[in-house]
């Protein structure tokens, strides 16, 4: 397989957008951590909590279209830096939210900041690294998802104890995020195309979102991709209360638990998964996704038997369904950069905005608010079994257990879809390749955007 050109700073760039996308998802899991404070002081139901996460997603997932778009055409490192600006902005604001709709209209703001980074971020990763090393680039920038969770799961419950306030996460989240925007604003970003083996066209392209979708692996893509952030959302959304409920944890505990299971076990998924992913698409193109189906039917069948456990074996419940997550990191490192190796550079940044789109929308933003209504429904039902009048915390706790079973089902769809997108995945990298040299005028690439 031929190899392309890796920047001579690609490296330098990884880590600084690995450090942003830390933050991003810093940020992002403060409210799951401090939601049972936040539910008890407003009086919310689980279907509210949802919404919080729900409104997060949808307004992430709408704003990344237009941004994605102008990803592809202007300067990728100015859109990122003021995207930071605007979430940790706006992070800093949540801590002084008076009720449940001022909370609600700043994580919103928010999510217009998160949603200009992950499409640039992704296509600027693609221009750095040729296709045979950017599961590893995409592993490497993707452990900002676990270590971001990391850091916010085992320092979050402490910063509400040391403080005693569930408000002061939210001010520190928002200084770090300030700080990387002024570094983001001096990346000397590589021509668009730069490590593709073929020259690539700079001609315009009319309807670049109907020719991001009539490419069929994105399809499949996609599909599994709102399966996947189903199962991910509801997990990082509920999984700290279903540790308290149900098991009976103290926050901070709960906190630190949740922290292993959706943070240290995607260090190992990510860097693992990535150089195992590369290695099978050097062998097949087909194997990169194939793997990933294996490991998600895995991820499925680990995270079911752990939610079949009673509320006295916390300590297994962590170990098996850790195993479980782990394994569904490699969807990461499997799809992101399969959707690289079908779309042309010109057209990245929009096909990852209309990957999110869905993503988001569809999976991210419907797990925690199907979960959380299925939640309420099985409380309910708990109460009218035990023939009691008012609802209690026990309810509750039956009620979320319950609902998290939607998790592995999702999981089982995620693999579906990725055995389905390896099939089609050949037919589509061959044409991105065939094609990208015969669309219009070629050159070797764009001048830098600055």
């Amino acid at each position: 397989m031929d190899q392309g050109k890796q920047a001579d700073n690609a490296w330098r760039v990884l880590i600084l957008l690995f450090l942003a996308n830390l933050f991003n998802f810093f940020d992002r899991a403060v409210p799951a951590i401090v939601i049972e404070p936040i539910r008890h002081e407003w009086g919310l139901s689980d279907f509210q909590l949802g919404l919080i996460t729900a409104a997060f997603t949808i307004v992430y997932a709408l704003a990344g279209l237009p941004l994605g778009r102008m990803a592809d055409t202007a300067s990728r490192k100015k859109i990122m830096a003021w995207g930071l600006v605007a979430w940790s902005g706006f992070t800093g604001l949540t801590g002084i939210a008076w009720n449940f709709w001022s909370f609600l209209i700043m994580r919103i703001g928010v999510g217009v900041g998160e949603a200009s980074y992950a499409p640039a971020a992704n296509a600027l990763i693609g221009d750095l690294f040729p296709s045979d090393r950017r599961s590893r680039a995409i592993g490497i920038f993707m452990l900002g998802l676990p270590v971001g969770l990391i850091l916010a799961f085992f320092t979050v419950g402490a910063m509400v104890k040391a403080f005693d306030s569930w408000r002061a996460p939210f001010f520190i989240a928002m200084i770090p995020g300030l700080i990387l925007a002024v570094f983001m604003l001096f990346i000397r970003e590589p021509a668009r195309g730069a490590a593709e083996t073929s020259k690539v066209s700079q001609a315009a392209i009319s309807q670049p979102i109907r020719k991001v979708l009539s490419i069929p692996t994105m399809w499949w893509i996609i599909l599994a991709g709102i399966a996947s952030n189903f199962s991910a959302y509801s997990v990082s959304s509920f999984m700290v209360p279903v540790l308290q409920r149900y098991f009976g944890l103290p926050l901070e505990k709960a906190a630190v638990t949740t922290g292993i299971i959706v943070g240290v076990t995607g260090l190992v998924g990510l860097t693992l998964g990535g150089w195992i992913a590369d290695r099978m698409h050097q062998k097949s193109e087909m194997r990169r996704l194939l793997f990933g189906a294996v490991s998600l039917l895995v991820a499925a069948v680990a995270t079911w038997y752990a939610l079949r456990l009673d509320s006295s074996q916390v300590v297994l419940f962590t170990a098996i369904f850790s195993l479980g997550w782990l394994l569904q990191y490699t969807y990461y490192t499997c799809v992101y950069p399969a959707l690289q190796d079908i779309v042309e550079p010109r057209l990245r940044a929009t096909a990852v905005a209309v990957f999110f789109a869905a993503f988001y929308l569809l999976g991210g933003a419907f797990g925690p608010v199907v979960v959380g209504l299925l939640s309420d429904h099985y409380a309910q039902a708990a109460m009218t079994a035990a023939g009691a009048s008012a609802m209690t915390e026990q309810f509750k706790a039956v009620g979320l257990h319950g609902a998290m079973s939607l998790v592995p089902v999702s999981l089982f769809v995620t693999a579906l879809m990725m055995f389905l997108a390896a099939r089609r995945f050949p037919v589509d990298a061959k044409a991105m390749r065939d094609g990208m040299a015969t669309s219009g005028p070629l050159v070797t690439g764009a001048a830098p955007a600055h």
